[in-house]
């Protein structure tokens, strides 16, 4: 049995990851703590016929208030035991479309996609740490890779491929600091999903994206520490355009 916490839950991506863990049996995920920073209708449905296997816990993790009050909800509800597996999945993606990176959007982006994963993680580490699974998976885009830059030149989000690139570095750092008390670190990209973020014009529906991205989280062991993971999809293995979904990891 294991136990997940999930940021940014309240819809696409990290929902569809809530849902999709909830209907996995009790022996193998037997606890989950959706986090939101707003009142979220669809998570509060999936708690009430979790039979206590979901909490929805109240976290903006720009705030780090929040996130410190949010860790302390979460201690209470597991009652002297650890945490397994964090996915640090709260994002922001917000446009420039004449392809300039403004102050602002790049302060309050960095916030959001970097400091926040920053304290969420040391928030919730001493509850990982009495964890059994001891797994951080950081949700981050293959927009980040420097490597990968000149084919995704034309995207108007320059802030949001700034910041993933460092929340990779990020994930790296943490993985080498704590590989030695059994912490596995990575960094996934769950490609380009029909979510209100990436849109409907987006490769894949954001159940099948959520899908990969779990198996791969779900699977993840040492040998995956520090890396940068890319889903799985079946028949999307060479798609046109800059995406494939083959497993194989990115450059960074």
């Amino acid at each position: 049995m294991a136990s997940y916490l999930i940021t940014g839950a309240s819809r696409g991506l990290g929902f569809e990851m809530t849902r999709q863990l909830l209907s996995l049996p009790v022996s193998q995920v037997n606890k989950v703590f959706a986090t939101t920073r707003a009142d979220a209708p669809g998570l509060n449905e999936l708690a009430q016929k979790s039979a206590g296997r979901l909490v929805v816990v109240e976290l903006d993790v720009s705030k780090e208030a929040t996130i410190k009050e949010a860790a302390k909800e979460v201690d209470a509800n597991l009652l002297g035991r650890g945490l397994d597996v964090l996915i640090n999945n709260a994002g922001t993606m917000p446009w420039s479309p004449n392809g300039v990176v403004t102050m602002d959007n790049l302060d309050d982006t960095f916030i959001t996609n970097v400091l926040g994963v920053h304290w969420v993680t040391q928030a919730f580490f001493p509850l990982l740490q009495k964890g059994n699974l001891k797994k951080v998976a950081n949700i981050t885009s293959t927009l980040g890779s420097i490597a990968m830059a000149p084919q995704y030149a034309a995207g108007p989000t320059p802030a949001y491929k700034v910041t993933k690139t460092a929340l990779n570095s990020l994930t790296v750092q943490y993985a080498i600091g704590y590989q030695k008390e059994g912490f596995t670190f990575f960094a996934i990209s769950p490609g380009w999903l029909k979510t209100d973020l990436g849109s409907q014009n987006a490769d894949l529906p954001v159940e099948v994206g959520a899908k990969a991205t779990l198996d791969k989280i779900i699977g993840a062991g040492k040998e995956q520490n520090g890396q940068f993971l890319n889903i799985h999809v079946e028949g999307s293995e060479k798609k046109e355009g800059p995406n494939q979904y083959d497993g194989a990891n990115p450059p960074w």
